[in-house]
């Protein structure tokens, strides 16, 4: 599968809607397009994570870069301004491939250039590599021209010319220094550059044409402070960095790099281009919370939520062979657990993390299963979290946060009408678009599973009063769900009970009924939900969020801010939901592969269609299933693996 198709070079809306992305490790990430046009405010070569994984300050955002041959200029890069795209570098573009990360080659002038962009795995820090390729053989002296653009904001913010902005420079051989702003990390510059000429200018107007469709502010200012000169008679070598001079060369960051990604691969036992890419992406949401670890839930925008962190697991750290990393988040989640709950995300700037969550924390518990299914290692369950858990347990029976309660029926209410708890948790200002207030389907298919593992636990580790108790609890679950949420008339499940009403949208949450571990639908009823689900919410990259039979059916995500928001759960496909949905599949056709494999077929794909290497977190509910939201999910790519790995 190639990363690149060669006649996209000729067009500037082709290759600059096709983006790529680097991470660090530490929450700090490089993004942009193969056009080397700016086209969302997310897009830098360097957005440093400040207080690891958030904190996230985007400092460099592009190189404008000229190729010298024979003294003639050939301008690289792309811009594009109200009205014009200049200069038009796209034109040169002969290939991209992620190799294992972006690499482009040029051609003009004779020669061939190949660019080079790559995050050293813990530092916030990026290099930058050009280097004439060995079939090119210019008759006359080549250089390379390095203008950096800089923007020192908040990752979420656009840049605009301002007068505080400090400029000046400290020059040093091989060495350059910036601190335009006292509270901002200064941005370090190592370099072989032969000449260095200080300019000071504003690029102004740069128009991010993503921004636009989405609704919101789209023109930005940079700052451009001095140009390189490179003699491209060897590679020409940038890294730039918060924390002062890095000790190794950009040669020897490259080799360490591609090994660590190469092990990555191994460790994951992964073969087919697909799965390999898919290990790889993987690894870009994993990072370093504290003396722990965490999963971002999606780039360019998303922190840590805990919520995603919990689905993500699964797929991001077990079936990859990362189960240490695993561990390590179960780990760092059980420092946070406040009244019975985990966090609903860790906010960017704030220090305390939010809990308007109800399925958080019972995604916990089938990520703890989870790992110790693939581990067994029970003994870190019995403890480090046994108890936490049957704490948690009681909360829930008492009642927590948000009316968070287990009901006289044993089932677990949640929630009120201006708060949204579920994963459908769209919200504009006070507006709940999805409030789902009462017994929302999923919820209790996770209650119902967590309360059974809590009972397997608890037989394991000799717990027979627990057990019993856990047992009976899951057991009135149980009976209560299967009279309350049948809908005979749909053969289906109602979305959500509450107080004698029962809301018939046919939705994705019931597939979680019987895709969990431990299913909460009676097993007659199985066959009739997914053949519901494939007819009415199937796609080739996901599942809907709501059958476009229904009246409030969006069957595109776009327009404002608000249209966007008010669409996102009501049609809009998630491709994670792939993931249950095959889950449930095979436990109504267990022999039918060739099904399932064309369920996958539309992931590989897309693979190449907006985040290069990587999996959207959502798409129109209308062919042809346009591509919407963030271009990189983590539980997008989690669920592809856990089904690539657990479940074929």
């Amino acid at each position: 599968m190639k990363d690149f198709d060669e006649s996209y070079h000729s067009s500037f809306t082709a290759n600059g809607s096709l983006e790529w992305l680097e991470t660090n490790g530490i929450g700090g990430f490089a993004s942009g397009t193969v056009s080397g046009a700016l086209s969302r405010r997310y897009h830098g070569l360097l957005t440093a994570a400040t207080r690891p994984p958030l904190g996230r300050i985007t400092l460099l955002s592009k190189f404008d870069e000229t190729l010298v041959v024979g003294g003639k200029q050939f301008d690289l890069s792309s811009n594009k301004f109200p009205g014009v795209v200049e200069p038009t570098g796209f034109e040169y573009l002969k290939d991209f491939r992620l190799d294992p990360f972006p690499v482009w080659v040029y051609e003009a002038g004779g020669v061939r250039l190949e660019r080079v962009v790559f995050m050293p795995h813990g530092e916030n820090a990026v290099v930058c590599r050009w280097t004439l390729l060995k079939d090119s053989s210019p008759s006359n002296s080549a250089t390379l021209l390095l203008r950096p653009l800089l923007s020192f904001t908040d990752y979420h913010q656009l840049q605009h010319e301002d007068l505080r902005f400090n400029g000046s420079l400290n020059v040093e051989e091989g060495s350059i220094l910036i601190r335009p702003y006292d509270t901002l990390p200064a941005l370090h510059f190592s370099h072989n550059a032969i000449a260095l000429d200080e300019t000071g200018y504003w690029y102004r107007n740069f128009d991010l044409g993503i921004e636009a469709e989405r609704g919101f502010d789209h023109y930005e200012d940079l700052f451009q402070p001095f140009v390189f000169t490179f003699d491209l008679s060897e590679t020409a070598n940038v890294i730039a960095t918060t924390d002062g001079p890095i000790k190794k060369r950009a040669d020897q960051l490259e080799r360490s790099e591609i090994k660590r990604r190469n092990s990555l691969v191994k460790r994951a036992d992964a073969k087919s281009h697909f799965h390999k890419r898919l290990v790889l992406a993987a690894d870009q949401f994993v990072v370093a919370r504290g003396e722990g670890y965490s999963i971002i839930a999606g780039y360019p925008w998303f922190s840590d939520w805990g919520r995603d962190t919990m689905i993500a697991l699964p797929g991001l750290t077990l079936a990859t062979g990362r189960p240490e990393i695993a561990k390590n988040i179960i780990l760092e989640f059980t420092k946070h657990i406040s009244q019975g709950m985990i966090p609903n995300r860790f906010p960017d700037a704030s220090e305390t993390p939010d809990y308007n969550t109800v399925d958080a924390t019972l995604w916990y518990f089938e990520a703890i299963r989870a790992y110790a299914a693939s581990t067994g290692d029970l003994e870190f369950v019995a403890e480090e979290l046994y108890e936490k858990l049957a704490d948690i347990i009681a909360w829930h029976l008492r009642g927590t946060r948000y009316n968070i309660h287990v009901d006289t029926d044993g089932l677990l209410y949640a929630g009120s009408a201006d708060v949204q708890l579920t994963w459908m948790d769209a919200k504009i200002g006070d507006l709940v678009i999805t409030p789902r207030t009462g017994k929302p389907v999923e919820i209790q298919a996770l209650w119902y599973n967590s309360l059974r593992i809590m009972a397997e636990f608890a037989d394991r580790f000799g717990h027979n009063e627990d057990r019993q108790r856990f047992d009976a609890m899951a057991d009135l679950a149980k009976h209560s769900f299967n009279g309350l949420f049948w809908n005979e008339a749909d053969q289906c499940l109602f979305d959500v009970v509450e107080n004698g009403h029962r809301d018939g949208s046919v939705r994705p949450n019931q597939i979680f009924s019987i895709s969990l571990a431990h299913p909460v639908l009676n097993k007659v009823r199985w066959g009739a939900v997914v053949e519901k689900v494939q007819k009415e919410l199937l796609t080739p990259v996901g599942l809907r969020s709501l059958s476009p039979k229904d009246p409030a059916y969006v069957p595109v995500y776009t327009g404002s801010p608000f249209d966007r928001d008010s669409a996102y759960h009501q049609g809009t496909v998630w491709a994670w939901l792939i993931g249950p949905f095959i889950r449930a599949f095979q436990r109504v056709y267990p022999d039918d592969k060739n099904a399932i494999s064309g369920m996958i077929t539309g992931y590989e794909r897309h693979l190449a269609q907006v985040g290069i290497g990587q999996i959207s977190e959502i798409f129109d509910g209308d062919p042809p299933h346009t591509p919407r939201g963030c271009p990189a999910q983590a539980w997008s790519v989690a669920e592809l693996l856990r089904i690539l790995t657990f479940d074929r």
